[in-house]
């Protein structure tokens, strides 16, 4: 005790909190204009800390736990760079180049964190992007079992070196408002690839929605059973097996080969699995609550677009929500629709999960204020998820934000459904954002309209424009029409309505019948689940019950767990 006091009383530095901030309040950094901005971090409990930019100053008084929050005006759009000036006591720090304008928040799956150096097009583009005042912070790829205050990251301006880094929908649409509005635009980039709407959500969230906390219950069900020396040990296993299959595979042609396996992923507890409830809102979306901005842009879908999933009208909703009230903030949320993916569909009628998602992230347009939704059935690619073209998504998403946030005059959407009615054995389609008329893109006959009566048997229908606003669907084969559909695949090759700026027409039905959802046995996958579970848990104590003598207690025992779990693997296997 005497030695820690005299250590203490030797370095009074010890006692002290260094003055800190998180990594996103840093040189190169873009403020929101016209706004208190938000500044926040920590130092020594009960300091007083100020804060000042450009002539102006605010102060704050750290908590008992040293976090303190200040809030300054910036005023007007400013691209001449400041300097954001925090101080406590003797500690001091300078933000260098801090630019004022315009902030938003970047985040979703894949195809948002799709940088633009993977479009090989775009070279000569990125070869003139020359903008210093456009901005983006780019979020690595990190977990969290809690709710982070910090991420790593730094500020870049656009130049030919960093904009190949760049998300590409999240570039060009910052490049189509920074041209358009001739201020400083900064985006904010949080994006993992491949993951579910849900990880980005938080947990007591999700735990609001019954389909959602059921997601959130497995998860932490997994989570109090999980043995991480029981995971090792069946990690082992497999990548042996995996190496053996890989040297077998070498010197054979890629037929004899066939199909090789992935290599197996190193075990992680569920709480640090990215993907699972939670986890990305944590790590990846937390530590930016609260700062100061216009709005945020989201591409994602991708991973909720499968069948018996938590419908996406309820779960974008909740996260936006969610998201609102821990920013404290109304902001603007403006999203992609899913693009065209796999073949073309051929039949009229056909259930798709994705078209389902589709129409589902139309719906959030009615449901949930201030959202707007860029349509790109147009854009897809058959065979990549990933389509090429990231131009336009970003820069429809920026017509909403000119429109809505900027009060630019223009057509801010592709044609919307708005309303139907029945007409002498047809039905007139009424549609919003038609502009000046709506119109076929290649000016033949429109496609992909479908008309079913009430026995529910869908038919290709006859549809032409029929004024400036609305199509007349029709079919010889039903002659009392109940309901129209558009578009309604996940590649609906042809489909060509659009308004008088081209821009396409989303996916909609005018029915509500629950011949949209692909039947999912869910008992059956539950079982499979279960079975693939005890399948690991065999294969560790199979790894852990070699590793002692047959004769020995330690073997009797697990051989014993091990033949009881056999006995019940056997039993749930599928029936011939």
């Amino acid at each position: 005790m005497k030695l820690t006091l005299s250590l203490l009383l030797l370095s009074p530095s010890l006692l002290l909190a260094e003055l800190k901030v998180p990594h996103f309040f840093s040189d190169h950094m873009v403020l929101q204009r016209e706004r208190a901005a938000a500044i926040w971090g920590k130092a020594d409990a009960g300091a007083e800390v100020s804060v000042s930019f450009k002539g102006k100053s605010a102060s704050a008084k750290a908590g008992a736990d040293g976090k303190w929050r200040a809030q300054i005006e910036t005023g007007a759009a400013d691209a001449a760079g400041a300097v954001l000036t925090i101080s406590a006591g003797k500690d001091k720090l300078e933000i260098k180049d801090v630019l004022v304008g315009e902030v938003w928040f970047a985040s979703g799956q894949s195809n948002m964190f799709y940088s633009m150096n993977r479009s090989p097009e775009y070279a000569g583009l990125i070869a003139e992007s020359k903008h210093p005042a456009l901005r983006m912070f780019n979020a690595p790829l990190v977990t969290a079992a809690d709710n982070q205050d910090d991420i790593e990251g730094v500020w870049q301006a656009s130049t030919p070196e960093t904009v190949p880094g760049f998300s590409a929908v999240a570039f060009f649409f910052a490049r189509k408002l920074h041209l358009e509005l001739g201020i400083p635009v900064g985006v904010i980039k949080s994006a993992w690839g491949g993951k579910p709407v849900e990880t980005f959500t938080s947990r007591e969230a999700l735990n609001t929605l019954p389909g959602t906390k059921a997601l959130v219950d497995a998860m932490l069900k997994d989570e109090a059973g999980y043995d991480q020396a029981r995971a090792d040990a069946a990690y082992a296993t497999k990548l042996e097996q995996w190496k053996a299959t890989m040297a077998a595979a070498k010197g054979k042609s890629a037929e004899e080969r066939k199909r090789l396996p992935k290599k197996p992923e190193v075990p992680k507890r569920p709480l640090l699995t990215e993907g699972k409830p939670g986890v990305l809102f944590a790590a990846m979306i937390h530590p930016f609550t609260g700062y100061t901005m216009r709005g945020a842009i989201w591409y994602q879908g991708e991973g909720n677009a499968k069948a018996g999933a938590v419908p996406y009208d309820q779960t974008l909703p909740l996260m936006i929500n969610d998201w609102r009230k821990r920013w404290a903030d109304e902001f603007s949320f403006y999203y992609v629709q899913l693009a065209s993916y796999r073949a073309a569909s051929t039949a009229p009628g056909t259930p798709d999960p994705w078209a389902l998602c589709q129409d589902r992230m139309r719906l959030v347009l009615g449901t949930t204020p201030k959202t707007g939704m860029a349509i790109i059935n147009d854009v897809g690619e058959a065979n990549d998820i990933h389509p090429k073209n990231k131009k336009d998504p970003g820069e429809r998403l920026a017509r909403w934000a000119l429109a809505k946030d900027y009060g630019k005059e223009l057509i801010y959407s592709g044609p919307l459904f708005k309303s139907s009615e029945m007409k002498d054995g047809a039905i007139r389609v009424t549609f919003g954002q038609s502009g000046t008329g709506l119109k076929s893109r290649d000016g033949g006959a429109l496609k992909r309209f479908e008309i079913a009566g009430a026995d529910k048997v869908w038919k290709w229908a006859d549809a032409k424009v029929d004024g400036a606003d609305s199509v007349l669907v029709s079919s010889a084969e039903v002659k009392a029409p109940a309901a129209v559909r558009y578009a309604w695949a996940s590649n609906p090759e042809g489909a060509n309505l659009v308004n008088s700026d081209g821009l396409p027409a989303s996916v909609f039905r005018t029915d509500d019948w629950d011949d949209v959802e692909v039947k999912v046995d869910t008992s059956a996958q539950k079982a499979s689940e279960e079975r693939r579970a005890m399948g690991v848990e065999i294969r560790a104590i199979s790894a852990e019950r070699a590793k002692h003598d047959r004769k020995s207690p330690e073997y009797q025992e697990l051989n014993k767990k091990f033949q009881e779990l056999m006995a019940k693997y056997k039993e749930g296997a599928p029936k011939k």
